[in-house]
């Protein structure tokens, strides 16, 4: 893990204002998601990239009941047509 030497308080809401530099190196641009998780003593902040909620693959990306499936799963589940139906 990099560290970055950049400090920044906690406001009264629990916000966090990430760093310029932080998000254009990330990418990070507003209305992004960013996926939160933890590890001991660590919060770990990840931009949000869609994946099949069965395999956790990235291509061919359909949605099902609001939820992303690949191609290869939906063909497994039943063949999805690209409407998710």
């Amino acid at each position: 893990m990099k560290e970055t030497g950049i400090i920044r308080p906690i406001d009264e809401l629990g916000r966090l204002v990430l760093p310029m530099e932080l998000r254009r190196s990330l990418d990070l641009k507003p209305k992004d998601g960013v996926e939160i998780y933890t590890e001991g003593d660590k919060i770990i902040l990840k931009k949000y990239s869609p994946s099949c909620i069965f395999c956790g693959s990235k291509n061919e990306l359909r949605d099902f009941r609001g939820k992303p499936v690949c191609g290869d799963c939906a063909a497994q589940i039943g063949g999805l047509d690209s409407a998710g139906k």
